[in-house]
Formats: C-alpha cells, structure tokens, sequence
C-alpha cells in the first residue's frame, strides 16, 4: 500500500503522552508524514497496547483521547480474521529467540499481508532484525 506504513504501540503511546521521552519527536514524525499524505495502519492488539499503557501509566483522559483518535480515523486498524492467527503462530516462533509479542507479530502480519516495509516504531533493535518475506527489513520511519 503506498504512502503507507505500520505504527507500533511506542510512537502512538508518545504522541498522546506528553511526559514520554519520544512525545515531540512523535508529534513532528506523525505530523510530517501526514502532510505528505501518509497514512498509518496498525492492529487491536496494538491499539489495545497503547490503551492499556496511556490509562495505567498516565491517564484515562489520556486513554479516551487515543481511542476518540482512532475512532475518527486517526490510523487505518488491519482487520484479522481467525486464519490470521496461523500465520502469526508462524511468525512467533520464526522470532522467538527474540520473544517476540503477540502485538510486534500483528505488525508483521500486517506487512506480509498488504507488503508494507515502512514501520513507526520506537523499537531500534527488533524492527531492524524482523523482515518481511520478499521485501527484507523494515524501513524504521520514526528515526529517519
């Protein structure tokens, strides 16, 4: 999908949490990406990552700001369907030296699916070693 990438939980728990470390930086990298008519694209058990941590770790205005977000079409969420999570087994153990969690391997999914190779991830290391069959290693937007 062109002018598309896979947001993971960290950049979308800093742009709604203003005392994270990467709130500016994701701020500005959303916001640029947007004007260049960028569209993100992620998965329920991300967003329920993100919701999760944004009313356990700052709070529920927080929280329900995110899902108002969503809810408006704020990121584009890749409907699973129950063959899905075959694949993700696959992934899983194809990444478990690195435990790879059950959210990381939607994203995966996510780009094997609808060939993606961009991600917004605040994870350096992990997203540097996943790779998308055909297409090889993500390109890690957030720290261009």
């Amino acid at each position: 999908m062109k002018n598309t990438s896979i947001i993971d939980a960290g950049p979308l728990i800093a742009l709604f949490d203003k005392s994270d470390s990467y709130h500016r930086r994701a701020k500005a990298k959303v916001g640029e990406y947007r004007k260049r008519q960028g569209r993100f694209i992620t998965s329920w058990p991300i967003i329920t990552e993100v919701a999760y941590m944004l009313k356990e770790h700052v709070y529920l205005e927080a929280q329900l700001d995110f899902l108002e977000w969503v809810a408006m079409g704020g990121v584009e969420v890749f409907e699973m369907t129950r063959e899905h999570l075959i694949k993700i087994k696959r992934i899983q153990k194809k990444y478990a030296n690195l435990s790879i969690d059950f959210a990381d391997a939607t994203a995966l999914l996510i780009a094997e699916e609808l060939e993606i190779d961009r991600v917004f991830s605040v994870d350096k290391k992990d997203f540097s070693i996943y790779s998308i069959p055909g297409k090889g290693h993500f390109e890690n937007l957030f720290f261009e």
